[in-house]
């Protein structure tokens, strides 16, 4: 069974910059593409960022495009969220989530995505 673990959240000033990391275990994740989501309060869980396990092609939402990368480290069953310029609007509980490919599309709404891990704070002061 697939299991993710989030860490890396905290709290940081308006500009600066966080690393978050999911560590993936419970699996094969060749066939899998990894995400990341975040919901604030009172807001729905939006998409941030995804990639593909096997070649890493990446995918941004609008709101983090330029701002934020998304990356893989095959070897120890991880992937990271480099955030940077962060924004207060940006603060939310961040979650990691895989989602096993069926083709090439990688859909970007909360409700494909099967496995969730238990999501990290990220909180950004002006």
């Amino acid at each position: 069974q697939v299991q993710l673990v989030e860490s890396g959240g905290g709290l940081v000033q308006a500009g600066g910059s966080l690393r978050l990391s999911c560590a993936a275990s419970g699996g094969s994740f060749s066939s899998y593409a990894m995400g990341w989501f975040r919901q604030a309060p009172g807001k729905e869980r939006e998409f941030v960022a995804t990639i593909t396990w096997s070649i890493g092609r990446t995918y941004y939402g609008d709101s983090v495009k330029g701002r934020c990368t998304i990356s893989r480290d095959n070897a120890k069953n991880t992937v990271y969220l480099q955030m940077n310029s962060l924004k207060p609007e940006d603060t939310a509980i961040y979650y990691c989530a895989a989602h096993r490919l069926r083709g090439l599309v990688v859909p970007t709404t909360p409700a494909s995505w099967g496995t969730w891990g238990q999501g990290t704070q990220v909180t950004v002061s002006s």
